[in-house]
């Protein structure tokens, strides 16, 4: 027998233990199967893709527990790092040196527990609807494929410090509850961190595949859609509907010193707490219009012609230099100065005032206005509405009520009283995804509002309200906006050419909807 052939014969033998024993038994077989890795490098393809099957497997099948997932992690992690790392010391920030060779990785669906994957080397690696438990390092991780993390839930701190992204990265739809940390990464292709939507023609053999997507309950507090995670849409050469929601950070996020040489795509992302691009460089497209962002020290490389560009409001790139544009305070729209991003809610409450009076004054202004409270607007709650509330939360209530009425008093055409603010007509609301308590838009008219996936919470009205259109759902039975109290839609148009039940469709309501078509548009 050759070596080859004896290695081939030891692996085997690994492996069946691997999957017959349970326990500590289990925890054994698995180091036994990495260190016997470790001496035969041309194994590790095959291990990997054995580890990944057990990992893939649902909690608690075949003595998958969370002992044996976190060991996994380890033998995992071991074989993707490079044999022979480069000393220690400062990279260079303008050099990507040839790469070692990579192994690909298919952890889709998988629940992985204190995963730490840092320093490895991977090919495309495909972690979609992966539940990551405990905490997460993917620290100095270079991905020289694609890295596939939509929908992906992070239950504990994530950390992708200088992480290489030498292929797309896709975090549509990522969910995460703690903090996130991406300072120093590098992406070379598009960061997609936006609408979490996969678009698929017709001959895409994707559809084969669909019904094995199994993306993790929507169970985010006072957002209760269950099939918020996940929609598939078709393109069409002549328009593509597309709604829904993009990351979701709840605790505080880091790109410090990110750069970003293709597009970056937060469209639709939502930041529940501080989020920071000090000194990030970006290279091309850019949609990051969050209110909670702070560009102190970012530059931008790219122009007008590379696409679409949107900055939050009170930032703004000043003329280009030799690095590329410095992001800075925005003069037009002072005295306004990015108070919504303030963790001090009486800071938070001035701004309010700022924007408004900044709108009433200037007309040009409104939209963005109106698209930086509703911003704010889409930041998660990170308690639940139902259970008892501390100063504190009660207070930060009646801040987000404090924003709807602000809007709505300037939504309804009526005539103002004396001092009482303007009429901003054709204004239109981006509150997909947002967590409402008490919204009040009657009488209001409105240009288009997505309500894709809102939440309503308390007493809403709609009574007598008049859009030009207006969305509570995506296709099908996905993205449904969902009323946890008493909703009255009485003489409301919500579309110049559907119905209102028509557009209402099966939205959700749990404690009585009053709906009067009679003033709806014929046909």
């Amino acid at each position: 027998m050759t070596v080859g052939e004896s290695y081939s014969v030891a692996f085997q033998v690994a492996l069946r233990a691997v999957v017959q024993e349970t326990g500590a038994g289990r925890i054994v077989a698995l180091r036994g199967l990495g260190e016997l890795v470790s001496g035969c490098p041309g194994l590790r393809p095959r291990a990997v893709a054995a580890l990944a099957d057990g990992l893939r497997a649902p909690v608690g099948a075949d003595g998958w527990d969370a002992d044996a997932r976190r060991e996994a992690g380890r033998v995992l992690a071991a074989l993707l790092r490079p044999a022979a790392e480069a000393p220690a010391g400062p990279a260079d920030p303008t050099a990507d040196p040839e790469p070692p060779p990579a192994a690909d990785l298919d952890l889709w669906g998988a629940t992985l527990v204190d995963l730490d994957l840092s320093r490895a080397v991977l090919g495309a690696a495909r972690f979609a609807d992966a539940r990551f438990l405990g905490t997460t390092s993917f620290a100095d991780v270079r991905f020289t494929g694609d890295a596939d993390f939509a929908r992906t839930v992070w239950s504990g701190p994530a950390r992708f410090t200088r992480a290489r992204f030498l292929g797309h990265a896709a975090f549509g739809r990522a969910r995460f509850r703690a903090d996130a940390d991406f300072t120093g990464a590098r992406f070379a292709a598009f960061a997609w961190f936006g609408r979490g939507e996969d678009e698929l023609w017709e001959d895409d053999p994707a559809w084969e595949t669909i019904e094995e997507t199994s993306p993790a309950p929507w169970d985010e507090p006072n957002e209760d859609d269950p099939h918020w995670p996940v929609a598939v849409l078709m393109g069409d050469y002549q328009e593509w509907s597309e709604g829904g929601d993009g990351a979701r950070f709840v605790g505080p996020v880091s790109f410090r010193q990110a750069r970003f040489a293709g597009p970056a795509w937060f469209f639709k992302a939502r930041f529940g707490a501080a989020a920071t691009f000090r000194r990030a460089r970006f290279g091309g497209p850019v949609h990051l219009d969050q209110p909670s962002v702070d560009l102190t020290g970012a530059t931008w490389a790219g122009t007008a012609d590379d696409g679409p560009v949107c900055w939050p409001l009170g930032w703004t790139p000043a003329p280009a230099g030799p690095d590329g544009a410095q992001v800075v305070p925005d003069d037009a729209v002072r005295p306004y100065s990015g108070q919504l991003a303030d963790a001090d809610p009486d800071v938070r409450r001035a701004g309010l005032a700022v924007l408004a009076d900044l709108g009433d004054a200037r007309p040009e202004l409104r939209q963005r206005v109106v698209d930086a409270v509703c911003g704010y607007l889409r930041t998660p709650l990170p308690f639940d509405l139902a259970g008892p509330r501390t100063d504190g939360q009660a207070a930060e209530l009646e801040l987000r009520r404090t924003a709807q009425r602000m809007l709505a008093a300037r939504l309804r055409p009526s005539t103002p009283a004396p001092g009482g603010p303007p009429h901003w007509p054709g204004t239109d609301l981006m509150l997909c995804g947002a967590t409402l308590v008490d919204l009040d838009l009657g009488g209001c008219h409105v240009g288009h509002a997505d309500f894709t996936g809102a939440q309503f919470h308390g007493d809403t009205g709609f009574a007598g309200s008049v859009f030009t259109g207006a969305t509570f759902r995506l296709g099908g039975g996905d993205g449904q906006a969902t009323f946890h109290g008493p909703v009255s839609f009485a003489g409301a148009r919500l579309d110049r050419r559907r119905s209102v039940r028509e557009v209402l469709g099966a939205v959700v309501g749990h404690s009585g909807m009053v709906v009067d078509e009679t003033a709806s548009p014929p046909g």
